[in-house]
């Protein structure tokens, strides 16, 4: 029997122990797409106490102390940061199995070398000892991402955002990690979501320039993506909760934005159109600028109308979709490569009944220019879970070049996660090294150690280029 996350966690193999500890477990990390503030990166944000950098906006832990049947009260409410740390100490024991047991030790161990099981009975000498140490020198935001051996961290930033703190943190000469923004536009995408009007406005002053028509939006939308570009940004993100796509033109693209603007009412069919030239335009520019460009597809969010209206988005209360992508995602990049303006792009589902149709239709737009050009993204929110995270890997390995996988990201607000790349190196090397032990690959450890650092590292730096 092992014991409990000592050194082989998740490593089944004595050739997956080797291929991460002399490959995996040194290589830095490329965190290409986060939600981060980079104003508390630049402010170096200190913490009181473990509840505020463990629970404060956590939905992944308000879901599990929910199940729990923790009250509300302990969890967004009035509750001491004390009780709601107890609260989540009471919950962890009922949570194995869920990748949140692992990463609560892994964060435990790796940042504040405590190994003890955090359950009601060790929360308050755990409590201390974490506190204690937040409380002095080296354990603001910077040191939990520099501690981490990360090298680049790229925020998730609206078009109308001014980047102060970015380039704030590029003349900061002690601070050595690149933290870049990440262009997202979803507001500007969503025609017929609340706020789009009053979001408008703000686009308007962002770009200095009047947004009357069709043409006036999408010059604002290029300026902005300039800007970004000039700040260091390379990356785009956008939230495609229902994948759609419908065949239009310019001039019906701005049909559309015109009734919106003049108060109709837009049927879905004139979504359609408006989101797919929109897109489109979009994507030609990071084309233009060797952009990488990001889809998330199929997430359900707010389904909890209550507690949406109690308290806002992000609160723990999404789930997955399951609509149809094959046949629009397949038109979109398609529409872009026709043009050869389709460019480096990685797709990620939070549906895991999409895996193989993605992990197969990247395999129509790979040009042979770029390795990997078109990528899986690695397992997704709900997904990133072992089972997520391997079945992600095997129908990558089994349709396409899990060699040419730029792996992890953490996807977090929490300066805590980067342990997450951990877990994912581990389950690389794993599954890689039951191959080997199988007979399945060559017991090459030259071959196989290039193939996990590129996963771990090397193939993101080449391929975002930042």
């Amino acid at each position: 029997m092992k014991k409990f996350m000592d050194e082989t966690f998740l490593l089944s193999t004595g050739t997956g122990e080797k291929l991460f500890h002399t490959y995996a477990k040194g290589m830095p990390i490329i965190d290409y797409h986060c939600h981060l503030s980079p104003q508390e990166i630049y402010e170096n944000k200190s913490y009181n106490n473990i509840t505020e950098i463990w629970l404060y906006g956590d939905h992944y832990k308000w879901r599990a102390m929910r199940a729990n049947g923790i009250s509300e009260k302990y969890i967004t409410g009035d509750a001491s940061d004390y009780e709601k740390f107890l609260a989540w100490a009471k919950t962890v024991p009922m949570a194995i199995g869920n990748p949140l047991y692992n990463w609560t030790h892994l964060e435990l161990q790796r940042f504040f070398g405590i190994d003890e099981i955090l359950n009601e009975k060790s929360a308050p000498e755990i409590w201390e000892k974490v506190n204690k140490q937040l409380r002095s020198n080296g354990y603001g935001a910077r040191d939990f991402i520099r501690n981490s051996n990360v090298e680049v961290v790229c925020t998730t930033d609206d078009p109308v955002d001014s980047l102060q703190y970015h380039k704030w943190l590029q003349d900061e000469e002690e601070f050595d990690v690149k933290v870049l923004p990440g262009f997202r536009p979803d507001k500007g995408l969503e025609i017929n979501r609340d706020g789009y009007i009053e979001w408008l406005k703000k686009l308007e002053e962002a770009s200095e320039r009047k947004i009357n028509h069709y043409d006036d939006l999408l010059a604002a939308l290029q300026s902005r993506i300039e800007f970004f570009h000039s700040v260091g940004g390379r990356v785009s993100d956008h939230a495609l909760d229902t994948m759609m796509y419908e065949k239009t033109t310019k001039e019906e693209a701005a049909g559309v934005f015109l009734k919106k603007m003049n108060g109709g009412d837009l049927s879905l069919e004139e979504e359609k159109k408006y989101k797919s030239y929109t897109l489109l335009f979009l994507a030609k520019q990071y084309s233009r600028l060797n952009w990488v460009m990001q889809f998330h597809i199929h997430a359900l969010r707010n389904n909890n109308t209550k507690m949406f209206n109690t308290l806002g988005p992000d609160t723990g209360y999404d789930s997955m979709n399951d609509g149809q992508i094959a046949v629009p995602l397949c038109q979109l990049l398609d529409a872009l490569d026709q043009e050869d303006a389709l460019p480096k792009t990685i797709l990620y589902s939070l549906n895991p009944k999409d895996n193989y149709v993605i992990a197969s239709l990247i395999g129509s737009f790979q040009n042979g220019t770029i390795p990997g050009k078109i990528q899986f993204g690695t397992a997704w929110w709900f997904n990133d879970q072992k089972d997520g995270m391997l079945e992600q890997m095997k129908a990558l390995a089994n349709l396409g070049l899990l060699s040419r996988f730029i792996g992890m990201l953490t996807d977090s607000r929490s300066f805590l996660s980067y342990p997450r790349h951990e877990y994912f190196r581990r389950l690389i090397c794993s599954l890689i090294g039951e191959w080997v032990e199988n007979g399945e690959v060559p017991n090459d450890m030259e071959l196989l150690g290039r193939i996990v650092e590129g996963i771990c590292y090397n193939n993101a730096k080449e391929y975002f280029q930042f």
